[in-house]
This record gives C-alpha cells, structure tokens and sequence, in this order.
C-alpha cells in the first residue's frame, strides 16, 4: 500500500496517464473479487429502492437523542458528479423504521452531499442544507418539529456548535477546479481568472443573514509564495472549525500544468493570523483533535507521508500510527477523544476497510472490509466517510456493496 500511494504521488504529473491505469487496475482488481455480501453486524439503514448518500465525514447523520437519522434520496448517483436533479432529504425515525420526505434540495454531489446535517445547540430541532433557490445557491434552516424554513442568502461550507455563524467559499469554482464537491447549477464565473481579485471564505452571520469576506485569494498567494503558485490556479476547500469555535482550517491548492500542491493553513474565524501549517506539496484529509492539533494525512519531505498530528500555530508534527495506517482516509475523533475512525479507497479487489485507532495503546482495530462495485469509481466512488454516533457506540457510513449507493451503519461499543 505504501509503494502504490508513492507511486500514485510521483504519477501526478502525467494525469491523463495516472487516470488510464488506475482505470485498468479498478477492472481487473474487479474482476478478481470474491464480491462478498455485507457482513452481517452491518445494518442498512436506508431502503433498496432508491439510491441513498449522506455525504462527508465531518457531519453526523443522528440527531443527539439518536433515535432519528437524516440523509438524501437520489435517483442516480454513478453518472454525475453534481446532478442538477432534485434529491429528497429524508428523516428515518429509529424507532418505528418510518422513513418520510421532508425537504428537497438542487444543490448536491455525490461527495458531500448538500451539507446536510443537524444544527446546534441542541442538534435535535433543526436541520441546515444547501440548496438551489430563485436562481441562486442559497442555504435553509428547517425546523422539523415546527415545520418552519429560514432561508439563507448564501451557501455554507461548514456550521458552528451554536449555530449562529458559518464559512463558505465558491462552491462553482470548486465544482470546476474539483468534480464532486462544488455544484453545477450555473457556470463558474472566475473560470479565466486563475487568481481572481476576490474573497475565497466568506463569513456568515446566520442570525442576520449576512456575509463578510475574511480571506482573499492574494493573501494566499502572499502568504510564503512559492515559485510553483506563479500562473497557478488557485482554489481553496475543506474548511472546518475547531471545537472552540476559534479558529478554523483549510486546504489552499494550486494547479500548474496538470501538476496539484496543496498545504494546510489555519486562522482564526475573522480571518486574521493565517498560519502556514504544512507546506511539502501534499496535505489530504483532516479532522480537529481538540482545539489546538489536527489529525491528518499528508507529505513532510523530513518525515515522509504519514497520519500526522500537526500542532496548530507552529506546525509541529508527530506520526501517528506509523506502518499501521498506511494510505490516504477521512478520519475523525470519537466524542470521548480516545480513538479515531478512518477508511481506505478500494484496493486491488475494490475492498475498502474501516479501522478504528486507538491513540493511547497504538491499537488498530479493523471493524469492517466492504465491497465497493465497479460502476462507482473515479469521481464518482462512494467513500466510506465514517461518522461517529454522539454515544460513540456506533458509525454510519456510505457504502456501494450493491449496485446503488446506501447508508449503513456498525455497532462498535463491543469492539473497542
């Protein structure tokens, strides 16, 4: 695993020729698969008549008391990235298995979803998604116990705990520069503009509907400017929001002749004391430890690619489950801090696995090996995107074992 992430990052600068054999690799690998059913501690929550996603790892499907679950009802989700239909949101009740529609959405892709998740403080009385209104990419707040809309001028990236604020970006500048994130309602109006005069995160204040620009393109760019950004292409994405609600994270990428670098920078929510974290080329997927470190996978040209545990403000890393957790995945913390659950891309036989990381004895558990099917690869695979329960007793996931995309879920209380 180790030999093909390496591999995989020298290949970055032949796309074309990196995508063709990965193509080759994904059918025979499929074809040499055992395709085995789902085992059988695994629960599908979702029903098999349509397709079923509830998108990224960093939101929770449950409600806080865990007796509801929210996801999105699609009619296609292997042939476009972003599809401009409309998708169902779906409220199960644990209790009595009754799945009903309670809102609709036209702002969506097979990643993340429309950023579907419950609203704080209380995490049970509200839901926040995104969605495609009077012509515009706007967001809405549902009460579902009083059946009452908020509309939100704006899309949102990610929420804080209270729910009074949030952070956005272009979201069709993302769709273009990275299929399966942003969404495709309208044409990306920066598409000639490679470092647009702008904002690239803006705040939003949910109470008074109103946004503030905090970050700009140039500051990125000024910020440690290396030769390789010179007529780059400029985006930004995963934002999240440290516990606290203090500072927040992001991925800063550049693209320059087929060839992607990446690097994690910090600053707090107004936007100010940007921190350059980790600069070496590569940074993957994160997740806040706690308020002052993040977990997550990248290249250190010192100490290699690793999960590292990268200090906020100074950048210091440690590895982390070093030659235990060998390649690339969507980790997060469970609720009590003591483990991590991440997952892996397809292997040879389209397996993809889910682990769970115990920090303080180094123990890695694997707590489920999933058959991905063939017809959801490339920009459009279903990622695992494990997600904890608020008790930390169970994990929901996206998984394609069938040839639809459904939400399931793994009790692990007996096995950490």
């Amino acid at each position: 695993m180790r030999l093909l992430n390496d591999i995989a990052y020298k290949m970055r600068r032949f796309p074309i020729l990196k995508r063709n054999l990965k193509t080759i690799y994904q059918y025979v690998g499929n074809l040499l698969s055992d395709k085995k059913t789902m085992p059988m501690d695994i629960i599908q929550i979702s029903n098999d008549q349509e397709e079923h996603l509830f998108g990224y790892y960093d939101k929770c499907p449950w409600n806080k008391d865990e007796n509801r679950m929210i996801y999105l009802q699609v009619s296609d989700a292997s042939e476009d990235v972003a599809p401009r239909k409309t998708a169902n949101i779906i409220l199960k009740d644990l209790i009595t298995n009754e799945e009903r529609v309670i809102a609709t959405t036209k702002a969506w892709n097979v990643q993340q979803g429309c950023m579907l998740q419950w609203m704080g403080p209380d995490y049970n009385s509200r839901i926040f998604y995104n969605d495609f209104i009077d012509d515009k990419l706007k967001s809405v707040i549902l009460n579902i116990e009083k059946n009452e809309k908020q509309i939100i001028n704006y899309p949102i990236y990610t929420i804080d705990k209270t729910g009074k604020w949030g952070l956005t970006l272009d979201f069709y500048r993302l769709h273009r520069m990275r299929p399966g994130y942003g969404y495709s309602n309208r044409l990306d109006e920066t598409e000639r503009d490679f470092l647009p005069n702008d904002y690239c995160i803006w705040k939003v204040d949910l109470e008074k509907n109103v946004a503030e620009g905090i970050i700009t393109y140039r500051q990125l760019y000024d910020l440690d400017m290396k030769e390789s950004m010179q007529g780059a292409e400029h985006k930004v994405n995963h934002i999240m929001i440290n516990p606290a609600g203090s500072r927040f994270m992001f991925l800063h990428r550049w693209i320059k002749n087929g060839v992607k670098n990446t690097r994690l920078i910090t600053a707090d929510i107004d936007g100010k004391n940007l921190c350059n974290l980790l600069d070496d080329g590569m940074t993957s997927h994160c997740t806040w430890k706690n308020d002052e470190a993040i977990l997550g996978w990248a290249r250190s040209n010192e100490l290699g690619t690793h999960y590292f545990l990268i200090q906020d403000k100074t950048g210091e890393c440690q590895k982390v489950a070093e030659e235990k957790l060998l390649t690339d995945g969507h980790p997060t913390y469970s609720p009590n801090g003591e483990y991590f659950v991440t997952d892996t891309y397809p292997d040879f036989k389209r397996k993809q696995h889910l682990y769970i990381y115990n920090e303080k004895e180094e123990k890695l558990i694997e707590i489920a090996s999933v058959y991905s099917h063939i017809k959801y690869r490339d920009d459009c695979r279903c990622d695992l995107h494990p997600r904890w329960s608020y008790s930390g007793n169970k994990i929901c996931f996206d998984g394609a074992q069938k040839n639809k995309r459904q939400v399931y879920v793994i009790d692990v209380g007996d096995k950490l």
